[in-house]
Formats: C-alpha cells, structure tokens, sequence
C-alpha cells in the first residue's frame, strides 16, 4: 500500500495554516519569503481588505487576524497543487472580540512560492457565516 504526499506547495501551504490556525507565528513567518505579498479580500462590507509587502509587515496583519482564531480549529477542506503553486479551501472558527459570537470563516488561500520553497505571494478571499 503506498501514501499520497502533497506536492511541495501544498505541504508548505499546510503548514502554514497548521502554523497560524495554532498562534504559532514563529513557525508562520519562517515560511515566508522576505518579499512575501498578501491581500486579502471580503465580500463582506465590514471586512477590511488587506495589502501588505514583506515579513514584517504580513507577519503582524497574521497576528491580527490570528487572534480571532480559535486555536486548533483551522481547518484545510481541499488542497490542489504542484512544486510552486497551491490552492486551499480553509475553514476556521472565529470569534471577533469577547462579546462576540463564534462564527465560521470560509476561506481560499491561494499561495506561490519562490526559488528557495518559501511562501512569496499569497491571495485570501473569504466570508463569515454564523454556524
């Protein structure tokens, strides 16, 4: 009987997620490229949308947006990929202050990694729903 292994992006795609779904935000920016792009977009009026350049940068808006996350619930649905490019379909559950309920964020993350298999570009699009 043989394994499936994901292809190098999606592996590293998954740790990423397994990484920030965690707050573990060392793990995180270790996969990132020092040139590292991200945005991220909402059909949802509320949520900002994000566009930030460089580790430092997209490190503190993962935090941010991290905290909202409650650990250990981070979920990857699907995952499509090669050796440079992977697609997610991530579920997360959610609660946006103390007051607030526990929503679920639907999420695709797509990912592009650079020469030395680090995360170079990364586009979020995502809604939250009540259940």
């Amino acid at each position: 009987m043989s394994s499936q292994q994901d292809p190098t992006a999606v592996a590293i795609a998954r740790a990423h997620v397994e990484a920030w779904g965690s707050h573990d935000y060392d793990s995180a920016r270790a996969s990132l490229a020092p040139e590292v792009h991200v945005t991220v977009t909402s059909v949802d009026p509320v949520a900002p949308k994000v566009d930030t350049a460089g580790i430092e940068e997209c490190v503190q808006g993962l935090i941010q947006f991290g905290q909202a996350v409650l650990p250990g619930t981070s979920r990857v649905d699907s995952a499509v990929g090669d050796d440079t490019r992977a697609l997610l379909r991530v579920t997360s559950r959610v609660k946006f202050g103390p007051d607030a309920p526990e929503m679920t964020l639907h999420g695709a993350r797509l990912y592009r990694l650079d020469e030395n298999q680090k995360i170079d570009d990364e586009q979020v699009i995502f809604f939250v729903t009540p259940q």
